[in-house]
């Protein structure tokens, strides 16, 4: 289908009639000492599918996490998020059918927010026609900014392990590929801790050697994560943090300390409150996996805990099925 001419607004309409759906890996960002700049994209995915209709209306379909509280007009993340890709790319819609199946928990640190908005925004680039469409790249920049750093959005986007940075207004990331030895565990709780509450919680300075000890642990973690998963304990050390968050996570700082003294890899997964494991091997996976459920079982009866064996996505966002 063709789009129509420039309306008044100078936009023009996305063909009506299409359908597509996107699927993307949730994500753990930091990793320990790699704050704001590295992340991990993981096997637990949201879905979202999208259907161009010529009735004006928005229709919205929601199920999984966020179905009881999450609001279904335009007001939600995704549905801003794809109006303003479309507008970047100098269209509009008439009218959508917004499904999504959302499995990625909200608010507990595995990237629901950068999920919402790489789905977002790769639906709308794939609505436009094929000439108008852009890069992967334009969709790190744009999500970027939606989401203020890229630490997130830059592994939901191209998969693996993602390394960030930005210059200015310039989004960077470049991919690096994890050895397959390495397993992903997450212990997820069943209460929420707001990004915004926890770096509010971080000082606006930390002494110079505690920066040294932690580029040296950041360095380490990605030869620990790329080739030598033997370093993964003292590669998740980290210094700039997690100390500062933990009053605001007990449950979580306490599991943490226990994995880490029994000499697993266990950091806070982005902001948390979930706990994220990097084992090396099914047999320590498996024996990170046990002890978190037994820990918990004993140490925090208030808590409902989700123990998830997740695997490194190496795809990151793919659109699965489009009908023009």
């Amino acid at each position: 289908m063709e789009t129509t001419q420039p309306t008044a607004t100078g936009l023009k309409l996305v063909a009506a009639g299409q359908q597509l759906t996107v699927r993307v890996p949730g994500t753990s960002a930091n990793l320990g000492p790699g704050y704001d700049s590295l992340g991990l994209a993981l096997s637990i995915y949201d879905t979202l599918t999208v259907e161009t209709l010529t009735t004006g209306e928005l229709e919205f379909e929601l199920s999984g996490e966020g179905a009881d509280t999450l609001p279904r007009d335009a007001s939600h993340l995704v549905v801003r998020a794809l109006s303003t890709a479309l507008e970047r790319l100098g269209f509009r819609h008439s009218g959508l059918k917004i499904t999504a199946d959302n499995v990625n928990p909200h608010g507990r640190g595995l990237g629901s927010s950068a999920s919402a908005v790489v789905a977002a925004v790769t639906a709308a680039n794939a609505l436009v026609p094929e000439s108008a469409q852009r890069d992967r790249e334009w969709i790190l920049q744009l999500t970027s900014e939606m989401e203020g750093h890229p630490d997130n959005v830059a592994p939901a986007i191209f998969g693996g392990l993602a390394l960030s940075w930005q210059d200015s207004e310039q989004y960077s990331s470049t991919r690096a590929e994890v050895v397959p030895s390495v397993i992903p565990i997450v212990a997820v709780p069943d209460y929420e801790l707001s990004t915004e509450t926890a770096r509010g919680l971080l000082p606006a300075s930390i002494g110079h050697h505690a920066a040294a000890m932690n580029s040296g642990r950041a360095a380490l973690l990605i030869h620990a994560l790329t080739a030598d998963p033997r370093f993964l304990l003292p590669g998740t050390e980290d210094y700039l943090h997690q100390s500062y968050r933990a009053e605001a996570m007990r449950p979580s700082a306490a599991l943490i300390k226990t994995l880490r003294s029994s000499g697993h890899a266990a950091v806070v997964s982005g902001a948390g409150p979930t706990v994220l494991a990097l084992a090396n091997g099914a047999d320590e996976a498996e024996t990170i996996a046990e002890m978190i459920i037994a820990f918990t079982a004993d140490n925090t009866p208030d808590v409902a805990w989700r123990v998830m064996t997740l695997a490194v996505d190496v795809e990151g966002a793919r659109v699965d099925l489009h009908r023009r």
